[in-house]
């Protein structure tokens, strides 16, 4: 039998990465599979058949693996923590989802005199 040699990809200012899970998401794979594994042995010592508690293990490992492998395709290092971020914000105060509300005008001379009154932006009376 062949020894194993798995690497974990770390630059330097770098996530780690293994095997294409990226950051967090390897966090959340390893605490899902702990969760099976004691799911499988509460079943087991409950008396349940042994092939039901591996059908089960199985099925929601498989699972589990799947999601967790395309949140991190799909999102990135950031970006289900951005989106969980987001979700937090209360609705009363989200306006939009970007900055353009904020940007406006750039080209507006506020607050400079140009011969008219700051008090009314620069306009002459």
């Amino acid at each position: 039998m062949a020894n194993s040699i798995y690497s974990v990809n770390k630059g330097i200012n770098l996530s780690i990465e293994f095997r294409g899970l990226k950051a967090q998401y390897i966090w959340y794979l390893a605490a899902g599979m702990l969760a099976i594994m004691i799911l499988f042995a509460i079943m087991y010592v409950c008396g349940l058949n042994t092939y039901i508690c591996l059908a089960v293990a199985g099925g929601s490992g498989a699972g589990l693996t799947a999601k967790v492998y395309k949140l991190s395709n799909t999102y990135g290092e950031f970006g289900l923590a951005k989106k969980w971020a987001r979700r937090q914000i209360p609705t009363c105060i989200r306006a939009a989802y970007s900055r353009n509300l904020f940007m406006g005008n750039l080209n507006v001379s506020y607050g400079k005199s140009d011969g008219g009154n700051v008090a009314n932006n620069g306009r002459r009376t």
